[in-house]
């Protein structure tokens, strides 16, 4: 079944607080190598958090 990109950010941000699951691991990596936008939205809240960790 394939995400849609509100599916994929839904993922993403959850995947920054919690393990996914293997089904929803796959079906995330399976969009992401699809969609640019999705990619890119996924480095950018990767980097926030990281710089959120950094802060004081």
């Amino acid at each position: 079944m394939k995400l849609t990109c509100k599916e994929a950010s839904r993922l993403v941000s959850q995947g920054l607080d919690r393990r996914l699951g293997p089904w929803e691991w796959l079906r995330l990596r399976l969009h992401l190598a699809i969609c640019d936008a999705c990619a890119a939205f996924t480095k950018q809240m990767e980097f926030l958090r990281r710089a959120i960790r950094r802060l004081p």
